[in-house]
C-alpha cells in the first residue's frame, strides 16, 4: 500500500477548473483501483475567486441573495456533487483538496474525516487557538464563545473508498461574504479566521507549511 503524501500547490484557480482538475484525478484513481494498480495519494492546496457552492443535499434557500446580484460583488455560484450544505470560497482561504485511496491507509470515511480535521486542530494549535469538532455540524469550530464560529468547512465525496473535495480553511478571508448566506446551513453559529482571531495579516505560506507537517504527521500515525 502506498501511503505517501504527494502536495501540490494549484495556486488561485477557478472552482470549476480546479473540480475539473481533482475529478480528473479522482476517476484515475479509481480506474487504477479496478486494474488493480497502485494508487496515488495527493493532497492539492488552492485558492479561488470569490464563489458560492452547494453541496448535493443544501438548501439553494441558504444563498439569500439573486444570483443576479453576484455580479456586483465578483462572486459566482456553483452547485457540486460534495456532501453539506452552501459554503464560500475566496482569497486568503486555503482550500484543501485530498485525492485519496483509503485503503492505502486501511481506513474507513469516519476514520479518515477524524484525520483530515486533526491536521485542521494541531494547526490551530500552532497559533494558540482550540479547534473543536462538535456534533452535528461538521468542520472545525472555535467554541469558547456564546455564539459557535467555524474557521474550517468540510464537506467530502467518497465512492470505491477514493476521497474528493474537503477543506476549507479561512486564514485571511473576507468574511463579509458569508453575510450573504446562512453558511453551511447554519442561522444560529458564525464564522471566522485566523486574521481576525489573531488581529493581524497572517502569512499563508507558513501556514501551509504547517498544514503539510500535519497531513503527513497525522497519516503517518494510522500506520
Amino acid at each position: 500500500m502506498n501511503q505517501q503524501i504527494i502536495f501540490k500547490e494549484l495556486g488561485t484557480m477557478a472552482y470549476a477548473e480546479a473540480y475539473e482538475y481533482q475529478l480528473k484525478l479522482f476517476n484515475e484513481t479509481i480506474e487504477k483501483k479496478k486494474k488493480g494498480e497502485p494508487t496515488e495519494n495527493r493532497l492539492l492546496f488552492v485558492e479561488h475567486p470569490h464563489v458560492y457552492t452547494l453541496g448535493k443535499s443544501g438548501d439553494y434557500a441558504n444563498l439569500m441573495i439573486p444570483e443576479s446580484f453576484l455580479q456586483k460583488i465578483n462572486a459566482t455560484f456553483f452547485k457540486t456533487d460534495r456532501g453539506g450544505d452552501i459554503t464560500y470560497h475566496g482569497y486568503g482561504q486555503i482550500v484543501i483538496y485530498p485525492i485519496f485511496d483509503l485503503d492505502n491507509f486501511g481506513i474507513l470515511i469516519k476514520k479518515y474525516i477524524q484525520a483530515i480535521e486533526e491536521a485542521i486542530i494541531r494547526t490551530l494549535k500552532e497559533f494558540g487557538l482550540e479547534g473543536k469538532r462538535i456534533n452535528g455540524a461538521a468542520g472545525i469550530w472555535l467554541t469558547d464563545r456564546p455564539r459557535f464560529e467555524k474557521i474550517c468547512a468540510l464537506g467530502v465525496r467518497v465512492s470505491r473508498a477514493v476521497t474528493m473535495h474537503g477543506l476549507a480553511f479561512n486564514v485571511n478571508t473576507n468574511l463579509d461574504y458569508f453575510n450573504h448566506i446562512n453558511p453551511c446551513g447554519f442561522t444560529d453559529k458564525g464564522v471566522t479566521s485566523l486574521q481576525k482571531e489573531l488581529g493581524k495579516e497572517i502569512n499563508v505560506d507558513e501556514v501551509k507549511e504547517l498544514l503539510k507537517k500535519y497531513y503527513s504527521e497525522v497519516f503517518e500515525e494510522l500506520k
